[in-house]
């Protein structure tokens, strides 16, 4: 075998720069072609995860909201319930899925915000491994008592609370719940005391309260408004600084003097924060067209929610608010999660 001859040194220095010019070329298509992929996601259906059983209120936003955005983005977007450990199994889920964007969530006050002081440890951080996409809803919790209680109005409420101190329980769907902690700020503001008492969601709450085990209660609207036109419950006021366009025969409790309450439940969809940047906007974009569909809205209203549909900014600014108003009552309480 004979050895090679070497390139002589012109030769040499033109296959030099050919091989130069290649890895310029090719440097500068990687751009277009990254370009190209996200132009063309999604190529599959996609995944939405919700950290609550089916029916919740959470689970509801997903579907209506998720029908149509199946339509904008061309892709199907099937449902996943992942409940447990106060909604943290499913949120941690959202954020460790493969970071593609395929497997993005809906989630709420708690996994995102309140539980970061409820919880010693949580296998994930919210505000480092979760990026907001939009915020979907509101919907302002409802002061309600037993229409058997012989309490017609707000005034009375917060009188026989004043009074009977530590006479009254009041139940929830969960420690540092909104529902939960809206009545504890209530109670701070009037010098009142109650007995919280944790349940396991919003039907157990209300079973509680029809059953005499508890008093009164702030839960949502969806929950409570049929058994208040059916006549077994009163609704006295909203926990929201203003009446709701949906519930505007209900007053507020700014309105009897009680300045400062503002225990609004809202749902909001997120995405794991290692997907690419044009994806989430993709994505973000698609749920906030679906939310501020007129039919969308509709449907999401007749479950007495709000729509909202905000940008990613305005939602992360609107959890860092949630956590200066939510972190001080439950330092003072020493509220932990269950």
């Amino acid at each position: 075998m004979t050895d090679s001859l070497p390139l002589q040194p012109g030769r040499a220095l033109a296959r030099r720069l050919a091989i130069r010019t290649l890895a310029l070329s090719l440097a500068a298509l990687a751009p277009l072609a990254a370009a190209s992929a996200a132009d063309a996601w999604p190529t599959q259906p996609l995944k939405a995860v919700v950290p609550f059983g089916p029916g919740s209120s959470p689970d509801q936003v997903a579907r209506i909201v998720g029908e149509k955005a199946s339509a904008i983005l061309g892709q199907t977007i099937v449902i996943e319930n992942k409940p447990g450990a106060s909604g943290n199994i499913g949120t941690y889920a959202i954020a460790n899925a493969k970071p593609d964007g395929y497997t993005f969530g809906v989630s709420i006050t708690g996994p995102l915000v309140n539980n970061t002081l409820l919880f010693d440890k949580l296998p994930y951080a919210p505000a480092t491994d979760l990026s907001p996409l939009t915020l979907a809803v509101h919907q302002p919790n409802v002061l309600v008592v037993p229409a058997s209680a012989g309490i017609d109005n707000i005034g009375q409420l917060l009188d026989a609370l004043k009074k009977n101190p530590d006479k009254y329980n009041f139940p929830s769907p969960g420690a540092g719940t909104v529902s939960h902690l809206a009545v504890e700020l209530l109670l701070q503001q009037i010098g009142a005391r109650a007995t919280h008492v944790p349940y396991p969601s919003s039907p157990a709450a209300l079973t509680s309260l029809l059953s005499g085990d508890t008093q009164f209660a702030a839960l949502p609207p969806i929950a409570v408004m049929p058994m208040v036109k059916d006549g077994r419950l009163k609704a006295l006021a909203v926990t929201s600084s203003q009446r709701s366009k949906l519930l505007p025969e209900i007053p507020t409790l700014a309105e009897v003097g009680v300045q400062g309450i503002e225990g609004s439940a809202w749902i909001g969809f997120v995405v794991s924060s290692k997907a690419p940047a044009d994806v989430q906007k993709k994505l973000s974009d698609a749920l906030i067209q679906a939310i501020r569909d007129p039919e969308v809205a509709k449907r999401l209203q007749a479950q007495f929610m709000d729509p909202v549909g905000d940008t990613p900014a305005e939602f992360r600014g609107y959890m860092d608010d949630e956590l200066k108003r939510w972190e001080p009552l439950i330092k003072k309480l020493g509220i932990k999660g269950q």
